[in-house]
């Protein structure tokens, strides 16, 4: 069995055309590769070494991404343009690979491979690269949450609702998926209405049609651990649905056109009214994650989406639930005192009425919960917030001032 030195010798000797070709077009001096090869050697017989760790990898990525950087700059500077990063791409992969398949239960190297997958745009790499790191971390939230968001960034909301839909199967011991899943339901029904008001849509083009595109269905509600682009895929490689596909079998669906009466159904659709976020609030309820913290999570997710035109009536449901589940409790009143200001701009002449409106309940609040010390701490700190606002009248903080000190003195 080959030593560590006969290893990193074998990885040293494939970086060699690369560095006759930098010598050759004088982008480093002889005197420069010769350090270049030490430290490359160096952090080949550490992370080669029995009792690596996963930082000794991440380390040789950053040291190899600022190599490459420079080399980059010193073409542009020497005007040479045959020279390009896939040789340094490719052998910053190769170093990923060996770091995943030494500590594959390590999800911060995962997620520094998929930073780099999509910093180089390797849509394709990027998706085996999930497909691996869930398959190994079934419970992890972040990662179902990164393949989700990545879907609904490329406007493919089917395709995210799965990964969510896949996810939350496994994270039922905490509230951060759901509540990611709701935010981009919330995130959808932003871009939904900003259509319908005619923003972002191309002159021309039919309000209603493009919002039917935006909501068009593809085949399945679940995640599908298949290949469906054309890249071959050896054995049992399976992968999740590319999110930067256009569209099944890489074909534009055809235009569809609608009738008036087929866009006034739409209009009425229930997901339009905000159905889904609350769905996913009423089943995230079932779960054993499910108290007062975590329902007053969802209501300051959804209590940041003033643009959407059913915010009051979301937050409303969650506030309701929380009232029957939860009274008196310190999360419970914390909401139910912010409620009203939510949506208020806090330098517009509502502002102050709304305000009157949340210091009565805030007084109320006190008076009522179970736990009157952690509720205060919650309040000072809303109020902190508010009072951090350039342009804030002075009457307005006066009064906030004061009740600071009030609650920080009880």
């Amino acid at each position: 069995m080959a030593g560590v030195g006969d290893k990193a010798r074998f990885y040293l000797e494939r970086a060699a055309p690369e560095l006759r070709e930098f010598e050759e077009k004088e982008i480093f001096s002889k005197e420069e590769i010769q350090s270049l090869v030490q430290k490359r050697s160096d952090f080949e017989h550490l992370v080669l070494a029995p009792r690596t760790k996963p930082t000794d990898f991440l380390n040789y990525v950053q040291w190899e991404t600022s190599l490459d950087r420079l080399r980059a700059k010193r073409c542009q500077r020497l005007r040479i343009r045959s020279v390009n990063s896939h040789a340094s791409q490719a052998r910053t992969f190769g170093i990923f690979e060996r770091a995943v398949l030494k500590h594959p239960g390590d999800v911060q190297l995962w997620l520094a491979y998929l930073d780099f997958a999509q910093s180089v745009k390797a849509s394709k790499r990027w998706k085996r690269i999930i497909t691996r790191a869930l398959r190994l971390h079934p419970t992890n939230a972040g990662l179902w949450a990164l393949a989700g968001r990545r879907a609904a960034q490329a406007g493919d909301m089917e395709r995210a609702r799965a990964h969510f839909l896949r996810g939350c199967r496994f994270c039922t011991g905490e509230p951060t998926l759901w509540v990611e899943y709701a935010r981009c339901e919330m995130d959808w029904l932003a871009r939904i209405e900003a259509k319908k008001a005619g923003k972002g849509v191309r002159k021309g083009v039919n309000t209603m049609e493009a919002i039917k595109a935006t909501e068009a269905q593809q085949s399945g509600d679940m995640i599908a651990f298949d290949s469906d682009d054309d890249e071959s895929v050896d054995g049992d490689e399976l992968m999740l649905p590319d999110p930067d596909a256009e569209a099944s079998g890489g074909h534009l669906k055809a235009k569809q056109v609608f009738s008036e009466e087929e866009a006034q159904k739409m209009e009425q659709s229930p997901a339009l009214s905000g159905a889904i976020p609350m769905a996913i609030f009423d089943i995230a309820k079932k779960q054993h994650f499910f108290g007062a913290a975590a329902a007053e999570s969802f209501f300051d997710m959804f209590a940041r989406f003033s643009n959407v035109s059913s915010q009051d009536r979301i937050i409303q449901h969650v506030l309701s639930t929380m009232e029957e589940q939860f009274p008196g409790h310190p999360c419970t009143c914390s909401c139910q005192i912010r409620q009203p200001l939510i949506g208020v701009d806090v330098l517009t002449a509502a502002f102050p009425k709304a305000l009157r409106e949340s210091l009565a309940r805030l007084k109320a609040g006190l008076a009522t919960t179970k736990e009157k010390n952690i509720l205060s701490r919650k309040m000072v700190a809303w109020i902190e917030t508010i009072l951090e606002v350039e342009g804030l009248d002075s009457g307005i903080k006066m009064v906030l001032e004061h009740t600071r000190r009030s609650l920080e003195d009880s």
